[in-house]
């Protein structure tokens, strides 16, 4: 009807002969018709009303070229006022897209936050996060927290997609938080942490895997936990699991400390023999105490090997072959970047010993 008062030029009986097309185009989008099949609508609308008027016109009598002329006129006139009715109701409809993701938007943000706040304890609160997150409420999950690198892209989510993980990440207090889902099979923990040391960049702690969503918060502290006893901007990215002892050490500097200096001790005050006393020692270790393997890894002679390690035995007065020895120089390894080691090393240069461990901001 405001169609054929605006083509007839007749006066609205309604207002803005446009404001149909802008609450049709507001409509629908709240009602998530596609704008194709509304634009289709309008296009048959139109041609409905162009064959009606051509039928019309062929009914007068003594049609002429003056007719034919006019209904020339007609067809583009009725096409005109079909296409300004349609840009109208476009531009209506996608502001209102708009509008409806923004709201959609702030409401995903506000549950997440709820979720790693510990708030989704409240079974309404979980359910309302599950279904503006599209995730169920139980399946395979871990949260991750990656450290802000201006050299790293900051939102994870693509490169994880394309492995087949859905993740939702937001910054917050100055780093990256982030939930994932993790897909079937065993190794995607470790997928997950190989995509993130290889292909974000991101110094990153990842939680144990928990199957509640509701259970994130917990979730969430330990992987900043796990953050914290990486190296600052190493790209690192680890596991809760495989950090616990850094875990049960990080911010206890004076514990870390008293195990170095009991442990270690003798070795850090031998100044230049230091540093390779201490990487053979890491890859023997690490290597279930291996002379021949560790050789192979340092690029030295197996007989170089054996002799570090007995000159380590003899420093520190342990037994390389007793099992507490063994664990108590893993220890100290690891209590290394988490111990103040100007205090440990009277001032030496630190860039043998490891680097320092990432700190949140205020830490």
């Amino acid at each position: 009807m405001r169609a054929l008062e605006d083509f007839g030029g007749l006066a609205p009986a309604g207002g803005d002969v446009e404001q149909a097309a802008r609450q049709t185009g507001r409509r629908r989008a709240e009602q998530n018709v596609p704008l194709d099949t509304v634009l289709r609508a309008y296009r048959r609308g139109g041609r409905v009303l162009w064959q009606v008027m051509a039928e019309h016109l062929r009914a007068r009598p003594g049609r002429d070229s003056d007719t034919r002329d006019t209904e020339l006129d007609v067809a583009g006139a009725v096409w005109e006022t079909i296409d300004r009715y349609s840009v109208v109701m476009s531009d209506a409809y996608r502001l209102t897209q708009l509008e409806m993701q923004s709201r959609q938007d702030t409401r995903r943000v506000a549950l997440f936050e709820a979720l790693l706040d510990g708030r989704a304890d409240d079974p309404a609160v979980a359910a309302a996060a599950s279904a503006a997150l599209g995730v169920p409420q139980q399946d395979r999950y871990v949260v991750v927290v990656a450290a802000q690198n201006p050299a790293a892209p900051p939102n994870p989510a693509p490169v994880l997609e394309a492995h087949g993980m859905w993740s939702f990440w937001r910054p917050r207090a100055g780093r990256y938080a982030g939930i994932v889902r993790l897909p079937r099979g065993a190794d995607a923990p470790r997928t997950l942490l190989d995509l993130l040391r290889n292909r974000t960049g991101a110094t990153a702690g990842v939680s144990p895997e928990f199957e509640r969503l509701a259970r994130a918060g917990r979730a969430l502290r330990l992987a900043e936990e796990t953050l914290r006893t990486l190296p600052a901007g190493s790209g690192a990215a680890a596991a809760f699991d495989d950090r616990l002892a850094e875990v049960l050490l990080s911010g206890r500097a004076d514990i870390a400390e008293r195990i170095v200096t009991v442990h270690l001790g003798p070795v850090l005050a031998t100044g230049g023999e230091r540093a390779a006393l201490l990487e053979t020692l890491r890859v023997w270790l690490d290597n279930g105490c291996s002379a021949a393997r560790a050789a192979e890894l340092l690029y030295c002679h197996r007989n170089t090997v054996l002799n570090r390690i007995s000159r380590i035995s003899e420093l520190t007065g342990r037994s390389s072959e007793s099992g507490d020895t063994r664990l108590g120089w893993s220890l100290a390894l690891r209590a290394l970047p988490l111990a103040d080691l100007a205090v440990l090393t009277d001032g030496a240069d630190l860039a043998d010993l490891g680097e320092r461990p990432e700190r949140a901001p205020g830490e």
